[in-house]
Order: C-alpha cells, then sequence, then structure tokens
C-alpha cells in the first residue's frame, strides 16, 4: 500500500491511528473503573509504604513522556501523536491517584484501605473524558471536516492576492494525514484565453503552497467572472430584529 495507490486515503492512517489510540484509552478507563468497583466490595489489607517510591518514580517518567510526545504532536500537527501522548498521561494521571490514594489509606489506619480504589476510579472518569476529547478531532479529519480559519483564511487571502485573480467564490479544504488538500474556485476575466487561464490558475497554487505550508494539494477550478454574483457574496445578510 503506497501514497500513490491511495492519493487521497493514505493519509487517513494517522486519524485512524489516533481513533485506536483513542479506544485504548476508553478500554483502560473502563477497565481501571471495574476493578476498583470490585477492590472497593472487597475487604483488602492496606498497601505496603514502599509502593509510593515506585509511583513516583512512574509517575516522573509518564509525564516527561506525556510532555516530549506532545510536544513532538503539537510541533507536526498531528493527531496521532497527541493520542498517543495522552495514553502517557493516563499512566500519570493513574499513578498520581494511586500515590494519593494509598498516602490516605497509610495516613487514615484501619477503615481507609479503599481509598486509593476510589482515587483509582476518580482517575479512570478523567482518563475516559480525555479519551472521548481525543477522538472527536481524529472522526473529524476522517469525515473531512472543513479546517478553521488558521487554514482557510491564508488560503483564500493567498489566491486573492495573485493578480488577474478577480474573486474566489467556493473554497474548502480536508485535512489527510498531517497535510491538507485544497478545492477552490477561482474567477477572471471570462475572456482570459485557455493558456492565460492554465497559468493564471499555476500562479494561483504556487502562491498557496507558498503560503500555507501544510497545504500539500490544491484543485483550481477557473471560472468567468460574475460581479452581481460577487456583490451579493460580500454583501453582509441583514440579521432579524
Amino acid at each position: 500500500m503506497t501514497a500513490e495507490e491511495y492519493p487521497f486515503g493514505y493519509g487517513k492512517a494517522e486519524s485512524v491511528a489516533a481513533v485506536i489510540v483513542s479506544m485504548m484509552l476508553l478500554a483502560a478507563a473502563v477497565g481501571i473503573a471495574i476493578e476498583a468497583v470490585h477492590e472497593i466490595r472487597t475487604p483488602h489489607k492496606t498497601p505496603a509504604p514502599w509502593t509510593l517510591i515506585i509511583l513516583v518514580a512512574v509517575l516522573i517518567a509518564k509525564f516527561a513522556m506525556y510532555r516530549r510526545t506532545n510536544a513532538i504532536g503539537e510541533e507536526a500537527g498531528s493527531t496521532a501523536g497527541k493520542a498517543d501522548a495522552w495514553h502517557h498521561a493516563s499512566d500519570a494521571i493513574t499513578s498520581a491517584a494511586a500515590f494519593i490514594g494509598i498516602s490516605i489509606a497509610l495516613w487514615g489506619g484501619p477503615g481507609w484501605e479503599q481509598a486509593d480504589d476510589w482515587a483509582a476510579l476518580f482517575a479512570s472518569g478523567v482518563i475516559f473524558y480525555n479519551g472521548l476529547l481525543l477522538m472527536r478531532p481524529a472522526l473529524h479529519d476522517l469525515l473531512d471536516k472543513m479546517p478553521g480559519s488558521e487554514i482557510i483564511g491564508p488560503v483564500r487571502h493567498a489566491a486573492e492576492s495573485v493578480p488577474g485573480v478577480l474573486d474566489v467564490e467556493k473554497l474548502s479544504a480536508r485535512k489527510a494525514g498531517l497535510v491538507y488538500y485544497v478545492d477552490i474556485h477561482v474567477q477572471a476575466d471570462a475572456d482570459m484565453s485557455l493558456l492565460d487561464s492554465h497559468e493564471l490558475s499555476g500562479a494561483v497554487k504556487s502562491a498557496i503552497r507558498r503560503n500555507v505550508p501544510r497545504v500539500a494539494g490544491v484543485l483550481i477550478h477557473m471560472e468567468p467572472y460574475d460581479e452581481d454574483a460577487a456583490a451579493k457574496r460580500r454583501t453582509p445578510v441583514p440579521t432579524p430584529s
């Protein structure tokens, strides 16, 4: 399977990976909650004090891994990278909750043995919530949701700044992996020759990719300029009083 065989779907592997990681977080949260409820209902001894040392070591290591992985994911714009970062964060959250719970159990003495289990139950809720938050952008990418103004705005501005472009009628974009693919309708002089129209579309494509590096592909539709239609698009729609 290569990018040439799947020119648009190949990048979806990034979003699929993010969904899988999110589902793993949700499953882990459910598993932790089930185990915590079972332990709460089952009398048991207070954990050994030395477990606190191990939990601190795990917490520090997992938090460092979360920071590093999340920074890479943010820099690359990778949904899967950020989801994987939260996989490390979930381990850090459960370790922190266990540390607090065991500390309370040790400090409270008899009758407080279930404190760490209640803490684990709380942590499972936090992990489940974050798993849902991480799945949302991944599903948006899989369903080709339009990107925000941080992408659409610069793309439109780059196209409109090219000499010869009289208006941008339609503009849509979708994310595939780490890059975007743009579909844009550009209006120009109706008397322009086919050669000039072709050169203008090439100039628009170059301007977009130059100003918005995350755009990997641009499909341009050249159309005759319609002054009346352009005026209507620029006229704000009155809000009902």
